[in-house]
């Protein structure tokens, strides 16, 4: 199925959750100091500027990992972070023979424990993800970046965690 398929029939299947979850309020704006019973995948779905991860996590299989009791902080990519990647990145990573690869990805963004931002000091935090690597989260002042990945949004709870948004997607090395 081409990806664009997928992810309009994707679409569809988070627009109903979106119609059941709208009371619990968008990732982008508004009050994000209750989870509400709500995952992160369920607030990561109803914002609706991260349907690319999700549709990752989907191809992936992780979405009952990342639905399950947590905690879990995860540094969410928009779509416009994963369409800046290079073209044709997304779609090959979506194939089944790539999974592991995607499945690396995507860990890499998440570490299995609550990471609000008022916990984040100034200067170098090391943090370890889920995939077993660690992330230098880099506090100056009020920035907060990821390597090149600049933290724009934080603190979106959720009951099973937190996301904080990111304007990249990070890529482990290999």
């Amino acid at each position: 199925m081409k990806f664009k398929t997928f992810l309009t029939a994707l679409t569809a299947v988070f627009a109903i959750s979106v119609a059941q979850t709208a009371t619990a309020g968008s990732c982008g704006g508004g009050d994000h100091s209750h989870g509400d019973g709500y995952t992160v995948v369920d607030k990561a779905a109803a914002d609706g500027n991260f349907s690319t991860l999700i549709a990752a996590v989907e191809a992936a299989g992780l979405q009952d990992v990342l639905s399950g009791h947590g905690p879990f902080t995860v540094f969410a990519p928009t779509d416009a972070a994963f369409a800046a990647l290079p073209a044709g990145t997304v779609e090959t990573l979506l194939k089944p023979e790539n999974i592991d690869q995607l499945k690396a990805i995507l860990t890499y963004h998440v570490v299995p424990k609550n990471v609000m931002s008022s916990q984040i000091r100034n200067g170098d935090n090391f943090v370890k993800t889920v995939g077993g690597n660690t992330l230098n989260v880099e506090k100056e002042y009020d920035e907060v970046m990821i390597g090149s990945a600049k933290v724009v949004a934080v603190d979106i709870k959720a009951s099973n965690g937190v996301i904080h948004v990111i304007d990249e997607v990070l890529l482990p090395k290999s």
